[in-house]
């Protein structure tokens, strides 16, 4: 036991099994992976491994290496498998954080905080959201996390230094190659800037040469892609730079004060998050001062550089959150060395609201779940009677040890908690969405098969989660400023909400006639998440 106490390695690992890898088939496909499993399949279908495809028509706007992960682990478990489709996310999430592990220890000389720091970030929410969802976010910062720690130490050793350059090169390019710039720019380039603040560059003439060669061979893994998508259909790639050019500048764009809410994204750690923030009141009581203000100046530097873009989302706060986490445990760390000497209500009373709050949610969930879920547990009652025999008694355990002031198992009391939700309650996921009026675009298929293999077309737009639900392209009648009539006699088309009238008028020398709804909404209509964009209706249309 004392042995396994000391393994963090395999700890991390059984703490990311819980986390990232049960239950990877609960949730529904949202709209960002959708477009990577569908593109995915049309590597496998169509032989697109290069020039990318989603719904036949080219995908240029993401490299295809996380995709290219994707497809394979999809012909080898099944393209019909989600678990399948979003296990190499859950992979390259593992190796996320044990990398981060691996590097504070190496920065720090701290095995405690590299462990807490870990843990941490394993259990910050869009941590947990990304790890589990098959999208480009993660990899690219994965990937980038790597080059990071080959860096590190190419800087501060004397020793390999090619080798580490090299990796450090390899890691960089299927970063770009994940998500382009995006990881460069918010976690590489924060990360350089903090450590030659703290940590100096030391000996620059002797790395002159290996730096050299890291830019070589960088711009070559992470461009050739690029140019060959370039030279071989550079009408597309001109098309879609223009649109995603134009969406930097003019979708949704946020005032630079967006992202400065950044902690609330790790979830439990919110509060904890803050504090270590509070860069004045802690610089004092942690162990490493050096260390610290390195994950500071990481951490407000990558949150700076982000702001300065004009197209904000919450998700592209995913790097923010590593150093964050890496911040966050030097607070955790004097917890377990000081809090049981604390007299100042100021310092204790965060630590109560917090832990208690957490262990509180735990105990009251057996009755509150019950009242939230009332008849939608049915069919759920063994998942419901394991979540909540579990998390009552982990939220037990957390409020009798936070009563004794001993916050080193009130901690891991909390990892525990988050792994008990992602075990026993992601299986209950789909009694919180319940739609009567549901109806998988998957069914289409069978229509028509039922009628004669009858082509259907959508009408302007697609949505990537019906697509990648119905099996195969569609193509559209409509889209972006160009036209392709059907020419069969006889056809099916599907039509979202906004294009009713228009499809009408189009089609207006026509015999309409409405067939079907396909509405793939998780909740029911009239909710304040049924989106119009996630149902179609299906009319036949005769040339008379």
């Amino acid at each position: 036991m004392r042995n396994l106490k000391n393994n963090h390695i395999l700890l991390l690992c059984i703490a990311c099994i819980a986390i990232f890898f049960v239950n990877l088939d609960a949730l529904f496909v949202n709209i960002m992976e959708a477009r990577n499993f569908a593109t995915a399949r049309e590597m496998l279908d169509d032989g697109n491994w290069l020039l990318t495809t989603l719904n036949g028509e080219p995908r240029y706007q993401k490299p295809p290496l996380p995709t290219w992960l994707t497809a394979i682990s999809g012909a080898i478990f099944g393209l019909k498998s989600l678990t399948a489709m979003r296990l190499p996310a859950a992979l390259v999430t593992l190796l996320l954080v044990l990398t981060t592990y691996t590097f504070t220890v190496r920065f720090s000389k701290n095995r405690t905080l590299a462990f807490v720091g870990s843990l941490i970030l394993a259990t910050s929410f869009y941590i947990v959201f990304s790890g589990r969802n098959g999208q480009w976010d993660i990899f690219t910062h994965a990937f980038m996390m790597v080059c990071i720690y080959q860096l590190y130490i190419f800087f501060t050793s004397e020793t390999d230094k090619y080798r580490h350059i090299l990796i450090a090169a390899l890691f960089f390019g299927a970063s770009f190659m994940s998500k382009g710039p995006v990881s460069m720019y918010a976690l590489l380039l924060p990360f350089l800037i903090s450590f030659g603040i703290v940590f100096k560059y030391k000996k620059m003439k002797q790395r002159i040469l290996p730096l050299v060669l890291f830019l070589i061979v960088s711009v070559a893994l992470s461009g050739w892609w690029y140019w060959y998508t370039y030279t071989f259909d550079p009408e597309a790639v001109a098309e879609i730079t223009r649109r995603e050019t134009s969406n930097w500048t003019g979708y949704n764009v946020r005032p630079f004060y967006y992202y400065w809410s950044f902690f609330t994204q790790s979830g439990v750690w919110t509060i904890p998050a803050f504090i270590g923030l509070l860069y004045p009141y802690l610089k004092n009581r942690v162990s490493d001062k050096k260390g610290y203000l390195f994950t500071f100046l990481w951490t407000m530097a990558s949150v700076v550089l982000l702001s300065i873009i004009p197209e904000k989302k919450s998700r592209y706060l995913l790097p923010v959150l590593i150093p964050l986490a890496l911040n966050t445990a030097y607070y955790i760390e004097y917890l377990f060395l000081k809090f049981k000497k604390l007299k100042d209500k100021r310092e204790t009373i965060p630590v109560y609201f917090n832990f208690g709050l957490i262990a509180c949610i735990g105990m009251v969930f057996p009755i509150g779940g019950y009242f939230v879920l009332k008849e939608n547990i049915d069919g759920y009652w063994v998942w419901y009677i394991l979540l909540s025999v579990s998390l009552a008694s982990v939220g037990i355990f957390i409020f009798g040890k936070l009563l004794r002031k001993k916050i080193r198992p009130v901690f891991y009391g909390t990892i525990v908690f988050i792994a008990v939700i992602m075990c026993f309650g992601m299986p209950m996921a789909k009694a919180l969405t319940v739609n009567p009026e549901y109806r998988s675009l998957s069914e289409l298929n069978n229509w028509q098969a039922q009628n004669n293999d009858m082509p259907v077309y959508e009408y302007s737009y697609f949505t990537p989660e019906m697509i990648w639900d119905y099996g195969k392209p569609i193509p559209v009648i409509l889209n972006f400023g160009t036209e392709h009539l059907p020419q069969e006699p006889i056809f099916g088309v599907l039509v979202s909400e906004d294009d009713v009238d228009n499809f009408k008028k189009k089609f207006e020398g026509y015999s309409i006639e409405k067939v079907q709804r396909y509405d793939m909404n998780p909740n029911a209509p009239g909710s304040r998440t049924h989106r119009p964009r996630l149902w179609r209706d299906l009319y036949v249309v005769f040339k008379r």
